[in-house]
């Protein structure tokens, strides 16, 4: 199902009181859910739903500056992880690599987001009147598919509504732990720093010891076909 997308706060939303406020102007039961690690050759995708069901002033404070997630330092989003976790009813989903290959990346995202919101939905145990009063709002400029709740796309949503930037939290810290776990088992790659992104020493790592099960082939093939082009 789809919703009309809100024309409102057309400026960049500077503090977490605002991204409420974007939020609370839909007058629903907002669900926010966004993905981290589409563009890496390496590891799954993971996505998250966020659904805050109370808010405070203090809450407001704890979160401040969560409207940027990717700018921020690893020491403050593992924070406000913790604060997101305690706040929300929340779901994190991993789609690993082999269904990123099966089906492609933006399937695989829009699947881990149908897992997650569904999860959310569940939890919150809601009667049938209340669910008709879902709103799940999605990151980027796609809907989830075959989704049965009404659902908007915000663009840059993750600096403009509280729940979409608690989902990219969640969903950038869980990924990022998880790239460092895969890092103990394939350190020659190092993607405890460059969680699995093709940077200059990724890719010399993958031409001397070749790929891991870990690694997306499909993001690798204009790699490969230049080294084939080079001999």
């Amino acid at each position: 199902m789809y919703v009309n997308p809100y024309k409102g706060f057309t400026k960049k939303v500077r503090n977490m009181s605002e991204l409420f406020k974007f939020d609370e102007s839909f007058g629903k039961i907002i669900l926010g859910t966004d993905e981290a690690g589409r563009g890496p050759a390496a590891g799954g995708v993971f996505v998250a739903c966020a659904c805050f069901r109370e808010k405070s002033e203090t809450l407001i404070q704890e979160l401040s500056g969560i409207n940027d997630s990717k700018k921020l330092s690893k020491k403050k989003r593992e924070g406000l992880f913790d604060i997101i976790k305690s706040n929300t009813v929340h779901s994190i989903i991993n789609i690993e690599v082999e269904e990123i290959e099966r089906i492609n990346i933006l399937n695989a995202s829009l699947k881990g987001m149908k897992l997650a919101c569904e999860a959310v939905i569940a939890q919150l145990r809601l009667d049938d009147d209340e669910k008709k009063n879902i709103l799940t709002l999605v990151d980027g400029n796609k809907l989830i598919k075959n989704y049965d709740y009404p659902q908007q796309f915000i663009i840059k949503g993750d600096g403009k509504s509280a729940s979409i930037a608690a989902a990219s939290i969640l969903a950038k810290v869980s990924r990022d732990r998880y790239m460092e776990k895969l890092h103990e088992e394939f350190p020659q790659y190092n993607w405890k720093s460059n969680a699995g992104y093709l940077s200059e020493e990724h890719l010399a790592a993958i031409d001397k010891y070749g790929l891991t099960k870990y690694h997306r082939p499909s993001y690798l093939r204009n790699h490969f076909n230049k080294q084939l082009t080079l001999l």
